[in-house]
C-alpha cells in the first residue's frame, strides 16, 4: 500500500454532470407543454390564411358590393346590372374552386367549414332578395329557394351526430342551375333571352324542391342507422 488515495493515483477525476434540482425540473416540465400549445396555436392560426379561405373571404366581401351595384341608379340601369352580374359571377366561380383547393391540398380548416356555406347562402340570398325587391322575381321563388337552403343547412346540423349527409349529384346540379338562372335575372335581358331565363329559373325551383326532399330522406335514413348502431353498441357493452 502506498497510502495514496485511489482518486489521487488515477489523476483528477472528471466532475459528473449534476442533475437538475426539483425546481429546475418543474420549470422545464411547465415550459414544454406551454411552448407546444403556443406553437400549435401559431400553426393553426397561420393555416387559416390559405388560398381556399382567402377565396371564401373574397366571396363574403363581394356580397355588400354586389348589393350596392344591384341597387345603384334605382336598380334598373343595364350598365350597373352588368357590373353586379360580374361580381355575382366571380362569387360563383370562387365557390367552385375554394372547396376543391381545400380538399386537394389539405387546406380544410374549421373556419372554412363554417364560412364557406355562409358565403354561399349570403351571395345567393342577396341576389334573390334584390331581384324580388326590384320586382324582377316573384317573392315566392325567393322564399322557396332560401327556405330550402336554410332548412337543409339546419337539418345537416341536427343529424351531424349520426353522420354527414354527402353532397349529391342532384345537389351540385341544383347549385349550377340556380347560379345560371339568378345570373340571367341579374342581367337586364330582353326578348327571347328573358323568356329563356324564366324556364331556367323554373328548372332551378324544381331541382331545389326535389333535392330538398332527397336530403330529408337521407337525413331520416342516416338517423335511423345511427340510432340502430348506438343501440347495438350499447347492447354489446352490456352483454
Amino acid at each position: 500500500m502506498t497510502g495514496v488515495p485511489a482518486s489521487a493515483a488515477n489523476g483528477p477525476s472528471k466532475a459528473e454532470p449534476s442533475s437538475p434540482g426539483p425546481a429546475a425540473s418543474d420549470r422545464q416540465t411547465d415550459r414544454s407543454p406551454r411552448g407546444g400549445k403556443l406553437a400549435a396555436a401559431a400553426v393553426n392560426q397561420a393555416s387559416v390564411w390559405n388560398v381556399a379561405n382567402l377565396l371564401t373571404m373574397l366571396r363574403l366581401l363581394l356580397v355588400p358590393g354586389f348589393v350596392a351595384l344591384m341597387l345603384a341608379a334605382g336598380g334598373y340601369d343595364p350598365a350597373w346590372r352588368s357590373l353586379a352580374w360580374a361580381a355575382f359571377a366571380v362569387a360563383m366561380i370562387t365557390d367552385l374552386f375554394d372547396g376543391h383547393l381545400a380538399r386537394t391540398y389539405n387546406l380544410v380548416t374549421d373556419f372554412g367549414k363554417i364560412a364557406d356555406p355562409i358565403a354561399d347562402k349570403a351571395i345567393m340570398g342577396a341576389a334573390l332578395i334584390c331581384l324580388s325587391a326590384l320586382g324582377d322575381l316573384p317573392w315566392w321563388v325567393t322564399i322557396v329557394i332560401l327556405g330550402r337552403e336554410l332548412g337543409i343547412t339546419l337539418l345537416r346540423f341536427l343529424v351531424i351526430r349520426y353522420g354527414v349527409i354527402p353532397a349529391s349529384r342532384g345537389g351540385k346540379l341544383k347549385t349550377l342551375v340556380q347560379g345560371v338562372a339568378v345570373g340571367m335575372y341579374v342581367l337586364a335581358l330582353t326578348g327571347w333571352l328573358a323568356t329563356l331565363r324564366w324556364w331556367v329559373m323554373a328548372a332551378a325551383v324544381v331541382l331545389t324542391v326535389a333535392t330538398g326532399f332527397d336530403y330529408v330522406r337521407q337525413a331520416i335514413v342516416l338517423r335511423r342507422q345511427g340510432i340502430a348502431e348506438r343501440k347495438a353498441a350499447l347492447e354489446e357493452t352490456e352483454g
